[in-house]
């Protein structure tokens, strides 16, 4: 029997409902988290491209294209291919880059007149 003049902060039931708003709470924030985040949206159409840790021999790169993600690792190892100089990108003193294209006058044939 309950009387009318007990708290009703010695019911345990409250404490459970407590807990269950606290969890709901956290579950709206992680939705949002994931909604606002491309790469952990599922429904993202954006692809987007992740590096971690550039430059270290740990970088990874994460790239998401539609709903396919695929995951490289650095090996360490230096890249080689076929191929020509196109020019030359100069870092400017604000920071930015300039790219100049090569216009087919090697130094080598400057030197000779050409």
């Amino acid at each position: 029997m309950k009387l009318l003049h007990e708290p009703e902060s010695d019911d345990p039931i409250l404490s459970v409902v407590n807990l269950i708003d606290i969890f709901l709470v956290i579950i709206a924030a992680l939705l949002i988290t994931v909604a606002q985040n491309p790469m952990l949206n599922p429904f993202s159409k954006r692809d987007v491209t992740v590096i971690t840790d550039p430059g270290k021999p740990t970088m990874e790169m994460l790239v998401k294209k539609g709903e396919k993600i695929e995951r490289y690792k650095a090996s360490g190892e230096i890249g080689q291919g076929e191929g020509e100089k196109a020019g030359v990108a100069y870092r400017m003193r604000d920071g930015s880059m300039v790219y100049v294209p090569e216009t087919g006058i090697t130094p080598a044939t400057a030197k000779r007149g050409e």
